[in-house]
């Protein structure tokens, strides 16, 4: 089961704005010292919690930016990492950034005043021409964590907040007293469809202390598209579920509830799926699931044993 989620489609609006270009005006190196103390706090990674979005239904809980938010903060700006290869330099002083993705170009400008960083981003248009298309992210630190709003076309747009905190900061659960063996219902070859791609889940029968997947989604043309490595393991007294998607660095989770049928797997510290979940249907498939710690509406995957 691959570790993907997607956001809603506004928040996809601002995902595609990529790489910084060249273009963009020096930092003023006199930044009031005041100003950058005030945005420290801003400093840092930081994962969604929980949606604070008022009068929004539990099952349509999402991150206002995403799972995952980066900041850091030197003398002279404030820099939005994306990625390890993307970033976008806020300089203090107010002054334009320019970002460019496929194609487009859209200016960003931050600005810090009584409590709250808000970052803006309109497409670039000629000069004169009424802005079109405004995003505002508005990040305001608090004795709980950050707060992030996001909003298209505002005041009137799409809204959303949430709450975001340092992993160190979030609490981890309790973990369910359990052996490999509880599990023994999740053996065999796993196979299903999901939209046009073909997906397989292949667990080993459980032997000392691990249960160990493979895991591959194969698309409509017959290319893999994704492939996953997978174990669930014994760790004091309970269950660890490792997940290597694509073969990256692994990523645990811990058992938090166990029934005769069903596996529920968490780590509120990672960015995205939070919640994983097995359960055995009564006609002896396989329903998995992943998404956020709280709210939202999980991802699922539907399997039957193969050659039934």
């Amino acid at each position: 089961m691959h570790l993907h989620i997607q956001l809603a489609t506004a928040l996809a609006l601002f995902a595609t704005f990529g790489a910084v270009s060249a273009a963009q005006k020096p930092p003023d190196s006199k930044a009031p010292l005041a100003k950058v103390d005030g945005v420290r706090a801003l400093d840092g990674e930081w994962i969604y919690v929980e949606d604070r979005t008022e009068g929004r239904p539990v099952e349509q809980h999402q991150p206002s930016m995403n799972g995952k938010l980066t900041l850091r903060v030197d003398e002279a700006a404030v820099v939005w990492v994306r990625s390890k290869t993307r970033e976008i330099r806020l300089p203090l002083d107010g002054s334009t950034t320019e970002v460019s993705s496929e194609g487009s170009t859209s200016r960003y400008r931050g600005a810090w005043k009584d409590g709250v960083y808000t970052i803006e981003s309109v497409p670039a248009g000629a000069a004169g021409d009424p802005p079109k298309g405004l995003i505002r992210w508005e990040l305001r630190a608090t004795a709980e964590g950050l707060i992030a709003g996001f909003t298209v076309d505002p005041p009137t747009g799409f809204k959303s907040v949430a709450l975001y905190r340092h992993p160190q900061d979030i609490a981890l659960p309790a973990p369910a007293k359990a052996a490999i063996s509880d599990l023994g219902w999740l053996a065999g070859a796993w196979v299903g469809t999901r939209g046009k791609s073909s997906i397989e889940e292949r667990w080993s029968p459980h032997l000392g202390g691990a249960m160990l997947a493979v895991a591959r989604t194969v698309n409509s043309k017959g290319a893999m598209s994704a492939f996953e490595y997978l174990r669930i393991v014994e760790r004091d007294g309970g269950l660890v579920y490792v997940a290597q998607p694509n073969g990256r660095p692994p990523t645990e989770f811990v058992l938090t509830e166990l029934g005769a049928k069903r596996a529920v797997f968490e780590n509120p510290r990672h960015d995205s799926p939070q919640r994983i979940v097995y359960e055995l249907s009564a006609d002896g498939g396989l329903s998995a699931s992943i998404g956020d710690a709280k709210g939202g509406k999980p991802q699922r995957f539907e399997f039957k044993r193969e050659g039934s």
